[in-house]
């Protein structure tokens, strides 16, 4: 009886180099990055920041053959090719950002986080208290403060853990909104449960099954917590602070817990790779019919 014949090998990949200079975001920067600078250059020592100019015009070079490149070649075929210089940056470039978001999202999957089940946690404040967030010691006090409350809500969930368990999370700080707005909000991806035991023999975990009612009760607990925070600090008048904790629409809080990924690879992966996303990215540069472009 004759065999069945193998699946055919896929054909190997080729590498293409990328042509940033073709890109529309690429020649909106090139063509009015000169113009932005010189607005913000009012004559009497303030412009803008040296380390965004810097971040513009690295990408602006980032890419392009002109600015540098790496010649490869196959010392048994002899085929060659020529690579081009990324800048590396860590603000703009939508290539280099890209590429850090999904090796940060790897080293996450492959080196921290266990294959436990995970939630993506998000907060952002109002503007009016987002305004105060300039400060970093009051970013991080906000930041305990929300994973304090996500620790005690996950610990309500389960009759058996004490006072000593621990969650596991790791946080990004967003600094931008979708439409590269100054938008401060936290994205925290956090294990969906805690952690008992003194040492790493007696380590045990017990996985928390939030219901969303649960979570509703979590969140108002969180804007109380950080309202009663800003009060304290005379960032915000006590009247007003009770005002935004009875808002029935929260006030201007926004808070997301998304829903519980499984155990597997590839769901951390999903929660993961979100969480260190680029604030810019070639694709969303794209002209409307009156020829306005919009990042």
């Amino acid at each position: 009886m004759p065999t069945p014949a193998g699946k055919a090998c896929p054909a190997p990949a080729v590498y293409r180099r990328r042509r940033p200079e073709r890109t529309l975001l690429y020649r909106l920067v090139q063509t009015h990055l000169a113009t932005w600078l010189a607005r913000h250059d009012d004559g009497q020592g303030r412009s803008a920041p040296a380390l965004t100019e810097r971040e513009f015009r690295r990408y602006l070079d980032c890419g392009i053959l002109a600015h540098g490149f790496a010649r490869a070649r196959c010392a048994d075929c002899g085929h060659d090719f020529i690579v081009a210089y990324s800048c590396k940056g860590r603000g703009v470039c939508p290539s280099c950002t890209t590429r850090r978001m999904a090796e940060t999202a790897a080293h996450l999957v492959d080196h921290v986080f266990p294959r436990l089940p995970v939630r993506q946690w998000v907060l952002s404040l109002p503007k009016r208290l987002r305004y105060h967030l300039d400060d970093a010691d009051l970013q991080t006090a906000v930041l305990h403060s929300f994973l304090r409350c996500i620790e005690q809500g996950l610990r309500h969930g389960l009759a058996a853990a004490d006072g000593q368990a621990r969650l596991g999370a790791i946080v990004f700080i967003h600094r931008f909104g979708g439409l590269l707005n100054a938008h401060l909000h936290y994205h925290a991806v956090v294990i969906d449960g805690v952690f008992s035991g003194e040492d790493a023999e007696s380590l045990h975990f017990e996985e928390a099954r939030l219901t969303p009612a649960a979570v509703q009760r979590l969140q108002a607990t969180i804007r109380q917590r950080i309202v009663c925070l800003f009060v304290r600090r005379g960032l915000l008048e006590r009247a007003d602070g009770r005002a935004l904790c009875a808002c029935e629409h929260g006030g201007g809080f926004s808070f997301d817990a998304g829903a519980s990924r499984p155990t597997t690879g590839k769901g951390l992966s999903a929660c993961c790779v979100t969480v260190p996303a680029p604030g810019l990215c070639s694709g969303t540069a794209a002209p409307d019919r009156r020829g306005t472009s919009r990042l």
